[in-house]
């Protein structure tokens, strides 16, 4: 009698198989979206806006930055774009702040003026605390002192820009005008006007040291010539033509 064979096990369906394909189909499903999105207008800088900027024209911002509308929204990164507009002279502080979809702001802080100077063709630069110079036309207010006689160069120029920065704003606005003034104690001498008609004369050297004292007088005498090298003189004008009258 044949003996019979015993049944064979049908190997089990896992769902391993199943698993993977459907991850599979799922990865193949994310890739069609990001190409879609990356290739739609979505993904796209749309605007791009500039403030806070005073003396930098928001055209220059823009090109610094290295983007344009139709650019990638998400590269190149915010830190990325704040760098590359940090590189421009004037700008003291930068924030790049991204707004889905589309828009970028950009915020700028630049280094305050601290003076003004006439160029030989007549236009208004503004001197920066950093000492850069900026702007080449005439719509600045002209709320800090203009720099006359002052060569390109001088090195007692670029420092009295420094100086400058550490004078308090209220005397600072009060200053109209500083020219050089050296003699042969104080080479980096100079003469300041003010707005309230004193004259002062002092050095680049001692301004900072000075500013207060130049500031009381200014405060509770009436206009005259001020002196603050070694030794600090006032002499109101009063005297000075009663002097000349005298003489007369």
């Amino acid at each position: 009698m044949a003996e019979s064979m015993p049944a064979l096990r049908q190997p089990k369906q896992g769902p391993t198989n199943s698993r993977k394909l459907l991850i599979i189909l799922l990865l193949l499903f994310v890739v069609l979206l990001c190409v879609l999105f990356f290739r739609s207008p979505i993904s796209k800088i749309s605007t791009i806006s500039v403030s806070g900027q005073q003396y930098i024209a928001a055209e220059d911002i823009r090109a610094s930055s290295g983007i344009v509308e139709g650019d990638p929204f998400f590269f190149p990164s915010k830190g990325e774009i704040e760098r590359r507009i940090a590189k421009l002279k004037p700008v003291e502080a930068v924030i790049v702040d991204k707004t889905f979809p589309g828009k970028i702001a950009i915020t700028v802080k630049e280094f305050p003026a601290v003076a003004f100077e006439l160029t030989d063709d007549g236009f208004i630069t503004a001197i920066l605390s950093n000492g850069a110079t900026v702007g080449n036309g005439s719509n600045f207010v002209v709320d800090k002192p203009m720099l006359s006689g002052w060569k390109k160069n001088d090195p007692n120029k670029a420092e009295l820009t420094r100086v400058l920065s550490a004078v308090p704003d209220e005397l600072l606005s009060d200053f109209s005008e500083i020219i050089p003034y050296p003699s042969k104690s104080y080479q980096d001498r100079i003469k300041i006007f003010t707005r309230t008609k004193f004259q002062i004369v002092t050095a680049v050297s001692l301004l900072e040291a000075k500013a207060g004292t130049i500031q009381a007088v200014i405060e509770t005498q009436e206009p005259g010539n001020v002196t603050t090298l070694l030794s600090d003189y006032y002499v109101p004008y009063a005297a000075n033509q009663a002097a000349t009258d005298k003489a007369e």
